[in-house]
This record gives C-alpha cells, sequence and structure tokens, in this order.
C-alpha cells in the first residue's frame, strides 16, 4: 500500500513539475496616463507568438528579430567587452551619480543588471492661494532589472545590431520578472514577464 501511494504522489509530482515547466510564458507592456482622459494600454504577448512573428517582420531597422543600431558613440565602446567584464565581477554598485536634479545607479546583483534613475523630488506651489504651503511632489523613477544572460542574447548578434529575438528566447527560461519600471508625473510604463494571458 505504502509503494502504491509513493507511485501515486510521484506521479503527481511528475505531472505537476511538467505542467509548470510547459506553462506558456507570456510579456505584458502597460501605459497609463495621468488624468481623466489619460490613455491606458495594455499589451500581452506570449513569449512564442513573439519569437514566430519576429522573423517574419522586415521594417525599417527590424529585419529577422535583429535591429540595426546606428550610433557613432557606439563605435568608441566595445559594447560586448563591457558588459562581460561587469558580469564576471563581483556583485557592486558601479556607477552612481548624484546631483540635485536627479540620482542614478548601475549596479550588478546575482545575476540581473541594474539601473535606477530617480529624479530628486520638488516643490510646487498650489494656484488656489499663496497663503497655502508647498506641497511635495514625487519625482520620476526609472526602474530597470534585465538578466545578464537577456543582455547577452541582446548583444550576441553583429556589432551594430541587437538580436531581439535572441532576448526574447533568453527571458523564457526565467520566471515572473519585472523588467522596467518607469513613473512620472504623467504616465506609467511597466514592461514585465510572467505566466498569466493578462496585466494585473
Amino acid at each position: 500500500m505504502k509503494r502504491t501511494l509513493s507511485g501515486v504522489f510521484a506521479l503527481i509530482w511528475l505531472t505537476t513539475a511538467t505542467l509548470a515547466v510547459a506553462a506558456e510564458r507570456w510579456v505584458h507592456i502597460k501605459v497609463v496616463e495621468a488624468g481623466e482622459d489619460g490613455e491606458r494600454v495594455r499589451v500581452n504577448i506570449p513569449l512564442s507568438l513573439a519569437e514566430k512573428v519576429l522573423p517574419a517582420i522586415k521594417a525599417d531597422k527590424l529585419r529577422e528579430g535583429k535591429v540595426k543600431v546606428q550610433c557613432h558613440e557606439l563605435d568608441e565602446i566595445d559594447l560586448r567587452a563591457l558588459v562581460e567584464a561587469v558580469r564576471t565581477a563581483e556583485d557592486n554598485e558601479y556607477v552612481t551619480v548624484e546631483s540635485k536634479h536627479e540620482n542614478v545607479r548601475v549596479a550588478k546583483s546575482g545575476g540581473f543588471l541594474l539601473v535606477k534613475v530617480s529624479e530628486a523630488a520638488h516643490e510646487a506651489k498650489k494656484a488656489a492661494t499663496a497663503q497655502k504651503a508647498a506641497e511635495k511632489k514625487p519625482g520620476s523613477t526609472v526602474d530597470i532589472k534585465i538578466p545578464f544572460t537577456v543582455v547577452n542574447a541582446l548583444l550576441s548578434g553583429e556589432k551594430d545590431e541587437l538580436n531581439v529575438l535572441a532576448a526574447v528566447r533568453a527571458l523564457n527560461e526565467y520566471g515572473d520578472i519585472e523588467l522596467v519600471a518607469v513613473n512620472d508625473e504623467s504616465s506609467t510604463v511597466r514592461i514585465w514577464v510572467d505566466s498569466k494571458n493578462t496585466a494585473d
């Protein structure tokens, strides 16, 4: 009896694990503009669909899942060598810029490239009366968290191109992850990947 129960539990566990691995991964983009008349945009695309569609697009600089980048500044920097140097270095905060207008932080942590930008909070006076105190409004923020395997996949093409298709394939290897979050006075933008077919 114990052997039969063990076999049943093993079968249940194996089935559950297989279903978890086979779950479709989705990339979500959500943009919400401020105000009552602000637009709301939600994009929900399965990564498998993106893998099939990207090679079929041949428009402007995007061809076969790769984007041509024309930036003269990049000619002077070996971006791939720079990313590899940071990837193989120990976890640390590598760039910190603090000013009265914004703070910028670039770091490596647990296999992820992290970029954080925060605009300094500023004072805004209420127009109703001059006697009212100024109210604090939060500044804008940008948070980017990208796995180095995805960054490497993105840079796997020729020197002047970004391999978007390879990056999408690499994203399929991760669990739930928020890639980009932007918040400012006019809108919020969020890009993330999970196994749900709808944005929250």
